[in-house]
């Protein structure tokens, strides 16, 4: 192939919707919402502005569709946990877990499903891997829609949180330090006002996040298996 051809091979592919995606998760990755402008997704992707508004209307599309990327490939890399036939727990524990390390590595994707908290692409895609697993679980029909945005409503939430506090420490701070110093604050509160915190203290030194999240997504579903017992 000649350089000529070479050359316009790459800004095909540069100038595809899905390379400008990929490239706007890049810019996110290391910069931010804020780090994100069309100018320096066009020096990212060596190509000019006009270029990229061919394939998206403005930043809120872009912010849109890498949103959406990132939850998608989260969700489709989701195996089964057990073989053959993993239960509907199984399952709900696999995509909150998968969505909770993708916002993890993309803490952004939290700040946007927040803001965005019915955008029309991500939340059916949500709404459809949790809301089969309700339905299977045996809820009646009536109550699907409030069960199931419930549990995603605190599965990105959570997840959302863990996320903003891990930037909020930095990346160069000692996690059990701060967690200690944060326990030893609590434990030196008054008795009397503070009779549970101060005993909790403990626990929430050198706690696991991600351990924690999942028993509050266990904490939901065995609150659903109560309200709504298996048929035998």
């Amino acid at each position: 192939m000649s350089p000529q051809a070479r050359r316009s091979a790459r800004r095909t592919e540069a100038l595809s919707r899905e390379r400008i995606v990929d490239a706007a998760i890049a810019v996110l990755d290391t910069a931010g919402e804020g780090g994100l402008t069309f100018r320096a997704l066009s020096e990212h992707l060596a190509t000019g502005p006009g270029a990229i508004y061919w394939h998206v209307a403005n930043k809120g599309e872009l912010l849109g569709a890498a949103t959406d990327a990132v939850v998608a490939a989260a969700l489709a890399a989701t195996p089964p946990r057990t073989a053959p036939d993993p239960s509907p727990q199984e399952r709900i524990r696999a995509v909150a877990l998968a969505l909770f390390d993708a916002i993890d590595a993309h803490p952004w994707v939290g700040v946007q499903l927040s803001a965005s908290a019915w955008q029309v692409t991500t939340t059916p895609r949500l709404l459809e891997s949790t809301g089969r697993q309700v339905r299977a679980m045996g809820v009646p029909r009536a109550e699907w829609f409030t069960v199931t945005s419930v549990l995603v409503q605190y599965i990105l939430g959570a997840a959302a949180q863990n996320a903003a506090n891990a930037q909020v420490l930095g990346p160069d701070a000692d996690r059990d330090t701060y967690l200690d110093d944060v326990a030893r604050v609590w434990e030196a509160l008054d008795p009397e006002d503070y009779p549970f915190t101060r005993v909790v203290g403990d626990q929430m030194r050198g706690h696991d996040d991600r351990e924690q999240f999942l028993a509050g997504v266990d904490l939901f579903l065995a609150g659903i298996t109560a309200r709504w017992p298996p048929a035998s």
